[in-house]
């Protein structure tokens, strides 16, 4: 199945933050929004984000400050920004900050569609690795857990053998401690494609990930369920 392609609309106006959603999911994406900085912070931890539309004028961190940021820790997550200024400087200076496209408001919903769809052609020809949200060896109750070099140590210095699915399910848990994930945030982070609501892969998988860490299986200690909601990390990690 092919994949959904991910959209993150950051507007403090709650009327075009929902008028764009609403449009943009009629032509086939899924999108979620933010209306500041920390909210556009939160969707890019919990989900493989393929696009951001960033206005410029937030309150706070304005949108050239949040651009400046999202090319630092991601320099191929392509941006389009919005803007209520038409000046020439203020398209320049989005522009020089990596922004891959400028548009200013009042614009039209379907160019803002046409240039998503032509940026997102452009970024499938250079696909990207999902961004892992720290560097570093992850340690948790005496675990060690290596995401560049895919190692997982037991407290007793032994390797374990993970299949590449499990190893980027406990990743994304670990790099998340103490926050519950939905399956279908799960299946977003680990595979980077949207979830059918039958897909239980990830229960599988968290079932498997229980008998090779937990000492209790059946009570485990480290992957929580959450009824209804998805699963959680809960134990204290350290990044070293």
């Amino acid at each position: 199945m092919e994949r959904q392609p991910h959209l993150l609309v950051v507007d403090d106006d709650t009327e075009i933050r929902e008028l764009l959603a609403r449009f943009l999911t009629k032509h086939g994406f899924r999108v979620t929004t933010a209306g500041d900085g920390k909210q556009m912070r939160k969707a890019l931890a919990d989900w493989r984000i393929d696009l951001v539309v960033l206005d410029l004028m937030l309150p706070g961190e304005d949108g050239l400050t949040l651009c400046r940021e999202l090319r630092s820790n991601d320099p191929h997550l392509p941006v389009i920004m919005l803007t209520a200024m038409g000046e020439e400087i203020d398209r320049i200076v989005g522009l020089e900050l990596g922004a891959d496209d400028y548009l200013p408001k009042p614009f039209s919903s379907r160019e803002l569609l046409a240039r998503i769809k032509s940026i997102l052609r452009r970024a499938r020809r250079e696909p990207r690795a999902p961004a892992a949200p720290g560097a570093g060896v992850l340690c948790f109750a005496g675990w060690r857990l290596d995401p560049l070099g895919r190692r997982l140590t037991a407290p007793d210095g032994g390797a374990v053998e993970l299949t590449g699915g499990e190893f980027d399910l406990l990743t994304a848990l670990a790099e998340r401690p103490g926050r519950v994930l939905s399956r279908e945030q799960l299946l977003d982070l680990t595979r980077g494609r949207d979830a059918a609501a039958f897909d239980r892969s990830i229960d599988s998988q968290i079932s498997r990930l229980r008998r090779k860490l937990e000492a209790d299986p059946a009570r485990p200690a480290l992957i929580k369920t959450v009824r209804s909601s998805g699963y959680a990390f809960t134990a204290a990690v350290e990044r070293r």
